[in-house]
């Protein structure tokens, strides 16, 4: 299995121009005849170009579809997989399930979680070391002065014309996992440092629900997660009446 932590930009999708999106198209899929022959400017007649344009809609709702995102990432491995096995058949266990994180919050404890899955395995000793992480991907990197451009930058704390990226600095997220992953390798509860406990301040969660959120992130929020008010928000948007896993959300994600 493998956890993915995905931010949706439907409003960067719904501003590409018509050529844009078949250009994000066309770098994971094949798209069309008529599709390349519009990138490249040739002529198409009346009937040609509405089924482009049939075309450039479906696949601007596909682009931000996370069901399409998942296939585009499983089916490759899956063919992969079975091919070094020699076999046929399915190669995951299932279809996959998703959770809605609705605050920074729910955000940076899920990416703790998913960063820290081969240490709580024993796969790994360091998050430098757990292969196939963003948080090896991310220390390679900072040890570069770097940022991977495949992955969503931290770009520091909230301010005016904030840039498209996660709040706080990468230096603070790394030593957060690296202080959370020590904690679990070493079971030394009172291991947490100053710096990664002013993120946990300013996160508004004690250092104890912090670790038990880091290890067990799925068993405890089945639905999605975030503080009251936004889980509120998010179901009232949905036009749902009840507000799936409050207790657990308000019982971890609050101080």
């Amino acid at each position: 299995h493998l956890h993915v932590v995905l931010k949706v930009d439907a409003d960067k999708a719904q501003k590409w121009s018509d050529k844009e999106v078949l250009i994000q198209w066309h770098k994971g899929f094949k798209g069309t005849l008529l599709t390349h022959k519009y990138l490249k400017e040739e002529d198409l007649n009346q009937f040609e170009l509405q089924t482009v344009n049939e075309c450039i809609t479906e696949y601007r709702k596909r682009l931000i579809d996370i069901s399409w995102f998942m296939r585009s990432l499983s089916e490759p491995i899956a063919r992969m997989a079975n091919k070094e096995d020699k076999c046929t058949g399915r190669f995951w266990e299932g279809r996959f399930k998703s959770q809605a994180l609705l605050d920074e919050a729910a955000v940076l404890a899920c990416m703790a979680y998913v960063d820290l899955n081969p240490i709580r395995a024993k796969m790994a000793a360091t998050p430098e070391t757990s292969d196939y992480t963003s948080i090896k991907r991310r220390i390679h990197s900072a040890m570069k002065g770097e940022q991977p451009t495949e992955l969503l930058p931290f770009v520091g704390n909230e301010r005016l014309n904030m840039p498209n990226g996660l709040m706080f600095s990468v230096k603070d997220y790394i030593v957060l996992v690296e202080d959370t992953g020590r904690i679990i390798r070493e079971d030394k509860r009172g291991a947490i440092s100053s710096s990664s406990q002013d993120i946990l301040n300013r996160l508004n969660i004690p250092a104890d629900n912090w670790l038990k959120i880091t290890t067990e992130f799925g068993a405890l929020f089945k639905g999605a997660v975030g503080a009251l008010p936004a889980l509120t928000e998010y179901c009232e948007h949905l036009d749902r009446k009840r507000r799936q896993g409050a207790a657990n959300c308000q019982r971890w994600l609050c101080a």
